[in-house]
């Protein structure tokens, strides 16, 4: 939709199995004259008006993202709600702000609209039903949202009025994740505080509140520990980190390449790439092919044997830096990236020597810049 892929995880169906056979057990229960097969049939109907307004919250922070510069990559529907994925961190704390709170205001304006019809269906009926439940569902998700903990919407507004106190988003990420975990702690006491109290009929909304509180406390911990990888991050751009490239061509024997790369030393050793007939870069050398070949074939094998070549997405602008660049690498953290700006090559980055950097004991999750609707 507007250009934004939208993904339907197959949680999501889980969900919608269970809510059309609740809800269709609880328009059965009030009222002896409606079918069961008419019960599941609004259930149905009230799935899918859930997913339409999951995903008008989440096309509100999309579009609010693009007003703002940033770029996004796709919109998630799952069980426990949704997520909007962009393709970088927010530049200000003023347009974290404003994305954040996109979401819960168009949920907010829906619930509203709903109520109004509610108000003015005949009261007992299924419509009237139907509009209440939709409603108080859109007002709920609104109000949870803005709650002020990652990875909430209202997290991400903290984060970035912290962000703006201090001047550091990563400190305001840390501070809105502990609150996070927090409400998540809360979230789960609710839950069991209610098991069994006549307000909630059943174990099905325990437990799905419980799974609720499960996510929140891993989407918090995963914020606390993206913003102390960032914060380790070197003060240096893509184009300072990046090592040379030394070019061969296609045919040239993988023992010549050994001896070339080895020219350097092991602290700046270079990059051997592939250039074609005209000059142009092609590829890099595939390490583990290229390692898997046995000493005494190797004045025998071409480099292009063993070359991966170079995609879109392998090639970073030179001013990239901070959690950009990490953000920039995110989806193969391991391999090798091509540094330019315009149609200057400054050279090879290597994902695994940046997350090294980052994390020298083990490797760090895969940060993701999200905006999470529950």
């Amino acid at each position: 939709m507007a250009g934004v892929p939208i993904y339907l995880a197959p949680s999501w169906l889980l969900l919608a199995v269970l809510i059309t056979v609740t809800y269709g057990q609880y328009m059965t229960s009030r009222s002896e004259t409606i079918p069961f097969t008419t019960g599941l049939a609004v259930g149905f109907g009230f799935v899918v008006c859930l997913l339409v307004s999951v995903l008008l919250h989440e096309l509100g922070h999309a579009v609010t993202s693009r007003r703002s510069g940033i770029g996004v990559r796709g919109i998630t529907l799952e069980m426990l709600g949704g997520y909007t994925e962009m393709e970088r961190e927010a530049p200000r704390p003023g347009v974290e702000l404003y994305v954040s709170l996109a979401g819960p205001v168009v949920s907010l304006v829906l619930g509203l609209l709903a109520a109004a019809a509610a108000a003015v269906l005949p009261r007992g009926g299924i419509a009237e039903t139907f509009a209440f439940q939709l409603a108080l569902s859109n007002i709920v998700v609104a109000v949870f949202n803005a709650l002020p903990g990652l990875p909430l919407d209202g997290g991400r507004a903290l984060q970035a009025l912290v962000w703006k106190a201090t001047g550091d988003a990563n400190t305001g990420r840390i501070a809105a994740g502990w609150v996070g975990r927090l409400l998540a702690l809360a979230t789960a006491g609710v839950a069991l505080l209610l098991l069994g109290s006549p307000l909630v009929k059943g174990y099905f909304g325990t437990l799905f509140t419980l799974l609720v509180a499960l996510t929140m406390w891993v989407g918090a911990g995963q914020a606390i520990r993206h913003a102390k990888a960032t914060a380790r991050l070197p003060p240096f751009s893509a184009r300072e980190l990046a090592r040379p490239v030394v070019a061969v061509t296609a045919d040239t024997p993988l023992s010549e390449v050994d001896r070339i790369a080895a020219l350097g030393g092991d602290e700046r050793r270079p990059v051997v790439a592939v250039v074609d007939g005209g000059g142009s870069l092609v590829g890099f050398v595939h390490g583990a092919s290229a390692r898997a070949v046995p000493a005494e074939r190797r004045p025998w094998v071409p480099i292009g044997d063993v070359t991966r070549r170079i995609d879109r997405d392998h090639v970073l602008a030179g001013d990239l830096r901070g959690a950009e660049l990490l953000q920039a690498i995110r989806d193969d953290p391991g391999g090798d990236y091509l540094v330019v700006t315009g149609e200057d090559v400054h050279g090879v980055l290597r994902g695994a020597e940046l997350v090294s950097l980052v994390a020298p004991t083990r490797r760090p999750r895969r940060p993701t810049v999200r905006r999470n609707s529950t």
